[in-house]
């Protein structure tokens, strides 16, 4: 009989999405035995060519449908040298992304999350620069995970508490950065692209925890974020997809407030 998570256990999975590489945090999410999440299709270095278009935020017309998010092979073999080199293609790719990304100022959206176990689960997201985010699930996931700008909140509402960690110390920070040039400010350990995705993996070592990563997939055709796994240092992957996308929305402030009072917050 296959066993079922714990509520402790699915908040921390969840929380994977944005702070994987706090020491600890995922362990009890992380303890059983996961199934293996299909193959994505193998990157493939290529010429992308990019229409300053493309480089702008877009909003989309029409509501999307979920998409199915593209799940990377876990025996995937990601190069760790920290001195890695790119070739000019690699660097206009790279810098493609860096230039997109810098430009977002808000963004809000719908998200599809695959989890380590394989589970989905849906909601909304609400991002405001610099360092300000906040993702509801879908019921019946009592999880909202909120920043403000310097600390990082995962909230339960069933059971009122939440767990405060540094914004500095999740991965998304990157994403969260006013601007960023990935090259320059990240470890950039792989840049690949096919027809359809241009992909920069982003690889964070640390002595006590382990190594984390952080791959950002923005599309080719019309530049704009498709989505983004985080494999903890156990190297198990969560996967976020992306879609409903709108930059020009104002975003309501109240939105990334973390409220200190009414929610317990447990001694870690």
């Amino acid at each position: 009989m296959t066993q079922q998570p714990t509520h402790r256990g699915l908040r921390s999975g969840l929380a994977l999405l944005v702070a994987t590489s706090i020491a600890g945090f995922a362990t009890s999410a992380l303890s059983q035995t996961v199934p293996v999440p299909k193959p994505a299709p193998k990157a493939r270095d290529g010429n992308v060519q990019m229409s300053a278009q493309d480089k702008v935020p877009m909003t989309t017309g029409a509501t999307q449908a979920p998409p199915n998010p593209v799940l990377p092979d876990p025996r995937r073999n990601v190069p760790a040298n920290v001195f890695a080199t790119f070739d000019a293609n690699q660097k206009a790719q790279a810098a493609r992304v860096s230039s997109y990304l810098s430009s977002l100022q808000t963004l809000v959206g719908n998200f599809v999350q695959v989890g380590p176990d394989g589970s989905r689960t849906k909601g909304d997201f609400y991002i405001q620069k610099p360092g300000k985010v906040r993702f509801e699930y879908d019921e019946p996931s009592p999880i909202a995970i909120i920043a403000d700008g310097s600390s990082l909140a995962v909230r339960d509402r069933k059971l009122a508490t939440q767990d405060i960690y540094p914004l500095s110390q999740t991965p998304l920070r990157f994403l969260l950065s006013d601007r960023i040039d990935l090259l320059k400010d990240t470890n950039v350990v792989s840049v690949t692209a096919d027809d359809v995705y241009i992909s920069v993996t982003i690889e964070e070592k640390q002595a006590l925890i382990g190594t984390s990563r952080l791959m950002l997939m923005v599309g080719v055709k019309d530049g704009q974020l498709k989505q983004w796994t985080v494999t903890d240092p156990q190297g198990y992957d969560t996967t976020v997809a992306v879609y409903n996308l709108d930059s020009s929305k104002k975003v309501d402030p109240g939105l990334f407030k973390i409220d200190f009072t009414n929610y317990f917050t447990p001694a870690n």
